[in-house]
């Protein structure tokens, strides 16, 4: 895990210690954030994404909430469950790996135009790693944004997570990609939830 001495003990602890990838095996076709949440978030990837951009889309899953009328040169993809990954038609190529366990990205210095995080910070126990190995990816000036609502697997979010509200969240990611070397740190209320869904992006740059 991650050393961030100035978190509480324990901080990235999670109730639920078992396999992750056994955990994520079953395909999950659904949507972890509700329309209204979606439509603000591809509108906010319409402004921040640069088109004909190569972009990390990480902790991905089957969706990929990128505008449809917007084409990319290649949009790679990260998750844990390979059914998923393989039924988003957003994505050229992807990858399964478990972060808890290896934070390493098998992405080359300097090659990503953008990454996008959506809705599985969370879940990381070792943030700061994964977000320095993203760092690592993208070129200079490129935006990483991490974005989050208020819904999770709570067995598998970690201590510090559940511990904290939206607002918490946000100074808490903004942490993660400071501590990483991610610059010009700013959050974003895409959604305020008083009709659906909350959403907050957390966005810096390489």
């Amino acid at each position: 895990m991650d050393d961030l001495p100035e978190l509480p003990p324990r901080a990235f602890a999670r109730e639920d210690e078992g396999d992750d990838l056994s955990f994520y095996a079953p395909a999950r076709l659904v949507t972890h954030i509700d329309e209204g949440a979606v439509a603000a978030l591809t509108g906010y990837y319409r402004q921040v994404v640069p088109a004909g951009g190569v972009v990390l889309d990480l902790m991905s899953s089957w969706v990929s909430h990128l505008p449809d009328e917007v084409d990319y040169a290649e949009v790679i993809g990260h998750g844990m469950n390979e059914a998923e990954l393989a039924a988003n038609p957003r994505l050229h190529r992807w990858f399964v790996r478990d972060l808890n366990k290896d934070p390493t990205l098998p992405l080359e210095d300097d090659s990503l135009d953008a990454a996008l995080c959506c809705v599985g910070v969370q879940y990381l126990q070792r943030p700061v790693a994964v977000m320095g190995e993203v760092r690592r990816a993208l070129k200079s000036g490129a935006p990483f944004v991490v974005s989050y609502s208020n819904r999770c697997f709570p067995t598998k979010a970690v201590a510090i997570w559940r511990a904290l509200d939206l607002q918490g969240h946000a100074s808490l990611i903004g942490h993660y990609l400071e501590r990483a070397g991610l610059t010009n740190v700013a959050a974003t209320m895409l959604a305020d939830g008083r009709r659906g869904d909350p959403l907050v992006a957390v966005a810096g740059r390489a």
